[in-house]
């Protein structure tokens, strides 16, 4: 199942060329993630609340294609690819419609309270995967 996201660019997201800024779209996937989240019913501050467990970025491999200028409308998409005990691996792309102009493989971890990996909660991974 992929999600999809808008997001629009404004003129704060844009460099001194006029184009977005290299590092935004690690924002705009940011949002893409948390939506995609939030779209399966999972709610991060009651996950954090009930089990001590957060989500945290692990790494992130990039491909930056073309680049996204003021007022575009983008399309984040968000992909599960693989689900572990305590790893989720997404893939992620931003779209000007037809045009990709960012893939990002994205592994993300949870953890607990004490900053070690976590095994994700079952009703989590049923929402995640289901």
């Amino acid at each position: 199942m992929t999600h999809v996201h808008p997001v629009r660019v404004y003129y704060e997201d844009t460099d001194l060329a006029g184009i977005v800024y290299y590092a935004n779209y690690l924002k705009f996937i940011e949002r893409g993630r948390s939506e995609w989240v939030r779209a399966r019913g999972v709610d991060q501050t009651q996950v954090k609340a009930d089990h001590g467990i957060v989500f945290a970025v692990r790494r992130v491999v990039a491909d930056y294609l073309r680049p996204a200028v003021f007022d575009d409308l983008l399309e984040v998409t968000t992909e599960l690819r693989e689900l572990g005990g305590s790893r989720i691996e997404l893939w992620q792309t931003v779209r000007r419609g037809e045009d990709t102009l960012f893939t990002a493989a994205v592994t993300l971890v949870c953890l607990g309270d004490n900053g070690r990996a976590a095994r994700l909660p079952p009703q989590v991974r049923a929402a995640l995967t289901g």
